[in-house]
């Protein structure tokens, strides 16, 4: 009773939504095998050993220190090429370098820069980047070493031997190894230290501890200085990064949380694969998950993350009273055959991809066209189970014309797509070719960008002017890849001959004096009354190679045209010859890419816990590597094998004790917000949460109908835009932080709790319009049992009993959307593009809207605002009242009240002016507790 009294209050309190702890900064997804760490070989004699040994004071050498290897990375150890030094972008004191330190070929320049004095090779001991760090010249980065140290002795030798660097012969770091490759620590302040091993591709080894970069993901848990000594400073779990040159390298850090481990630990039952990987995780960590949640919580947890739909009261129910072994197996089917499945994960991909009312303007002549086509060709291939590989093909080599088709029919395709009233012809076509036509994807930059975040789950955008901070992208990584986004571009006209004579034939109506707005405009007339008008389309365009002059012993110097070249990430370089998308998709697809499955695995169990595997869940970086690495292998590989079935994935994630735990913690676990031992609480998304609100408010059979169905619930809005959807749901949806699809960043979709949220719940008249709705379930209850009921605007009715100020407020708020219901009709009789019946029925409809709001501010203004009841009102008896109390309970927290729930309910019911004013308000309150506004 307790810890349900924890989750959910009834009254008047105000709620808070509770927000999760963030996760300890996780650590990163390892992108290639030649950066893993092998330690067992750190102890080979043939290691040579670090500079600070070879140059200690006493110790002649005739070494002379490698930029690259050497005076580069020590550079960036000791911090002149940070971001609040030299690596800035302004760089300090007249000397820039490249951040962090791996454009060696700039950095060689900036340091022997003629006249600035940083290197002497005649004097060296004169050389600045020895004075200043020793502080014998004035240094605003203070002293960074010793006269006598091994730092000072590096660099002079360096300079010594002429300071050279040739960009001609740069080194290739196969791996780096770093040691132990798993720190297990038991009690606080222990220590232990971290040893770097390069391997060169000539065959060289070299210790290199004390030219890396260290840094830890959590502090609170251990710390790392700058000889790779890490200290233990809490419990729990962590990563501490090492980097040098291009590879970066994480070390996993535990610290008990009890002393429930090795023998001590208890016996688990793991049903699944999943499970077993999670519990060797927490058996190291000495954490004990929690029991399986009970079914009602199962019921409404799956519910809306599987189909983004609140079971109804009679499912609950049902579900609640059902003694067989198999039915959350058979609720999980049910859900993933159900419209809301389709709806949801629809809405989902359109985050992902960018599916944007704002960057999709005027990129058709129909308005409005293109994200409904958006909407409907992934709703399709959700609904059919496409495999995920096969979608995004459709998405990443999309054409505009089938093979075969004229512009002509094309375009009479897209104008078929756009006349019918769902505008799912659309899907018909093989290619979501929108993908590519954005306003925000016209440059190559913005390209890669998107392209990375939609089917990588990657933050490459660091890389566009720097080394990337935690991963091994160098800008000349970056540039390279953006090259592959330069051959596909929209064009308005055609470019094939044939093509253009279609376009130009179609045109002839148009004044060819008209531009922008009126040309499209005129389109749309034409297009209404049934012409077939010109579409935008995808277009390959020619990439030039790069000319240079060439000459042979014994002949003529000539020109020679190189093919033009882009390089996959961290996979080979591929020519631009036309086919450059298909390349693209054939390396997302080849079993050695390190993030196209894992992206889309890890944003489908954020999903259904909250976190990914890697969180957050777009940023898949060698330093923020998987929270349980091989669990997110197990489903990676179990996905590709599965042929990208993403039921395959659901169905395996959601059938895990791990995703059916109770949000109830032990002592053990009740800290624990990364390795999935209990279920996190969260706020519902945005949509799922209105749609909530609509079923719990509804009557029970349009409850049935919204939950069969996508028509009138938020999922099925394919607009990201307010304007498009409806007061009530655009500004909850807003409210709520549905995602604005600026970008393909998860960090568009806003799950942070604000005060308007909470605004939103208690006083809007949306949400009060819904509980007293003549046509809702509280006036359906009332009606069967002889009850009465509110008649007029009980939000009216509110307003004027809480004084004069309120009710002013409400007669200016009624004003403003009187004003807007104008403004609207006058647009729709101006409006010539609409058919006679389609402009007789829009038009009554906003007459009677304004009628309304006329009548609510005479009521208001004139104070008539009375409760009517409907003849005389029966005596309920108890079982009646429980009944209704059960329902209310049901309808949106899923579950049977408890038994002090039960009896507290009654009595506020039973102590009220009547039974319809108790039960309404015993529904707001429940719509207003964390219990409904979570999901747990």
């Amino acid at each position: 009773m307790k810890e349900r009294q924890m989750m959910h209050r009834i009254g008047l309190d105000q709620w808070i939504v509770a927000s999760r702890a963030a996760c300890c900064a996780a650590a990163m997804l390892v992108a290639s095998v030649a950066f893993a760490a092998k330690p067992e070989t750190l102890g080979d004699d043939s290691v040579l050993p670090e500079l600070s040994t070879r140059f200690a004071v006493g110790n002649e050498t005739s070494e002379i220190p490698d930029f690259q290897k050497h005076i580069s990375p020590l550079m960036g150890r000791l911090g002149c090429n940070g971001r609040s030094c030299h690596g800035s972008f302004q760089g300090r004191g007249g000397f820039m370098l490249s951040l962090f330190g791996y454009d060696f070929e700039a950095d060689h320049k900036a340091m022997l820069e003629a006249d600035s004095g940083r290197i002497d090779t005649a004097d060296a001991d004169e050389s600045l980047v020895l004075a200043k760090p020793i502080d014998e010249d004035m240094h605003e980065g203070g002293k960074r070493f010793d006269k006598d140290g091994w730092e000072y002795r590096v660099l002079r030798t360096w300079i010594a031997a002429g300071a050279n660097y040739d960009a001609k012969q740069r080194k290739k770091l196969e791996r780096l190894e770093v040691g132990p490759a798993e720190i297990l620590f038991d009690q606080d302040k222990q220590t232990t230290s971290l040893r770097a091993v390069a391997h060169w591709e000539d065959g060289t080894r070299e210790e290199v501890t004390g030219l890396c970069r260290f840094h830890t993901n959590d502090d609170a848990i251990a710390t790392i200085d700058e000889t790779g000594i890490v200290t233990c400073t809490g419990v729990g779990d962590t990563h501490v990064v090492v980097s040098y040159d291009n590879a970066v390298v994480p070390v996993t850090v535990i610290r008990p949380v009890s002393e429930l481990t090795g023998d001590d630990y208890p016996q688990l039952e793991t049903r699944a694969e999943i499970d077993r990987l999670i519990a060797v995780k927490l058996q190291k960590l000495g954490i004990v998950p929690s029991e399986i949640c009970s079914d009602a919580e199962f019921l409404r947890r799956a519910s809306l993350d599987i189909s983004g739909t609140l079971p109804t009261a009679a499912d609950a129910a049902a579900f609640i009273a059902d003694q067989s072994s198999d039915k959350r197996q058979r609720k999980v089917e049910e859900l993933l055959s159900s419209p809301g499945y389709a709806a949801w994960w629809t809405t989902r991909f359109c985050d992902w991809t960018g599916n944007s009312d704002a960057q999709l303007n005027n990129v058709s002549p129909i308005r409005q066209a293109p994200t409904q086509h958006w909407y409907e060709w992934i709703h399709r291939r959700v609904e059919e189970n496409m495999p995920y590989d096969e979608m995004v093909e459709g998405i990443v080599v999309a054409q505009s014309r089938a093979e075969g088709e004229s512009y002509r029919e094309y375009c009479e395709a897209m104008g078929a797509a756009c006349r019918n009233g769902e505008m799912d012809g659309f899907a018909d076509r093989p290619g979501l070719t929108y993908f590519w036509a954005r306003r925000n994807f016209r440059q190559t930059e913005d390209r890669a960008i998107g392209f990375a975040y939609s089917f990588l789950g990657i933050r490459i955008q660091c890389a566009q002017c720097h080394k990337h901070p935690f991963d091994q992208w160098s800008k000349q990584d970056f540039d390279e890849f953006k090259n592959l986004f330069q051959t596909v571009g929209l064009s308005q006209k055609p470019r094939d001959k044939e093509g253009l004579e279609q376009y130009e034939a179609m045109m002839t109506k148009m004044d060819s004096d008209l531009k922008g707005n009126q040309l499209r405009r005129e389109l749309q007339k034409e297009f209404n009354n049934g012409a077939v008008i010109p579409f935008p389309e995808l277009v390959e365009r020619p990439v030039r190679g790069n000319a240079r002059m060439v000459r042979k012993k014994g002949q003529k110097t000539r020109r020679v045209v190189e093919p033009p070249t882009a390089k996959l990430l961290g996979g080979d370089y591929v020519e631009l010859d036309g086919m450059a998308r298909e390349k693209l998709m054939q390396w997302l697809r080849d079993p050695s890419n390190p993030y196209f499955a894992k992206a889309i695995v890890n944003r489908v169990w954020a999903n259904y816990f909250g976190s990914g595997i890697v969180d957050p869940v777009d940023d898949l970086n060698l330093a923020n590597p998987p929270s349980n690495a091989p669990l997110m292998d197990y489903l990676a590989d179990g996905f590709v094998e599965s042929g990208y079935d993403m039921k395959w994935l659901h169905r395996t994630i959601v059938g895990s004790d791990a995703y059916q735990r109770s949000w109830q913690t032990n002592e053990t676990n009740a800290l624990d917000v990364r390795n999935f031992s209990h279920f996190v609480p969260r706020r519902l998304p945005a949509e799922t949460l209105y749609d909530a609100i609509l079923v719990a408010t509804a009557n029970d059979k349009q409850a049935a109908q919204l939950c069969s169905s996508r028509d009138g619930r938020a999922v099925g809005i394919a607009s990201s835009s307010p304007r498009n959807s409806g007061r009530g749901s655009s500004y909850a949806l807003q409210v709520f932080g549905r995602s604005i699809r600026e970008s393909n960043c998860d960090c568009d979709r806003s799950e942070d709790p604000n005060l308007l949220q909470t605004v939103y719940l208690q006083n809007d008249e949306d949400v009060t319009n819904r509980l007293y709705d003549r046509n809702g379930w509280l006036a359906e209850q009332m009606k069967s049992l002889g009850q009465p009921m509110l008649v007029g605007d009980t939000a009216l009715a509110k307003a004027k009993q809480q004084g004069n100020a309120a009710r002013q407020r409400q007669i200016t708020m009624l004003k403003k959307r009187r004003q807007e219901l104008v403004q609207t009709l006058a647009k729709v009789e101006k409006n010539a593009s609409s058919s006679e019946e389609q402009l007789k029925n829009k038009t009554a409809r906003l007459t009677k809207q304004i009628a309304q709001v006329n009548r609510r501010i005479k009521a208001l203004q004139t104070g008539d605002v009375q409760d009517v009841v409907a003849g005389k009102a029966a005596k309920l008896d108890s079982e009646q009242l429980t009944s209704l109390v059960q329902q209310a309970y049901l309808r949106t927290v899923a579950r049977y009240p408890e038994p002090e729930e039960l009896s507290s309910s009654l009595a506020y019911i039973e102590a009220g002016d009547s039974v319809a004013s108790g039960v309404g308000d015993l529904l707001w309150a429940l719509l207003n507790t964390k219990e409904f506004v979570l999901n747990h």
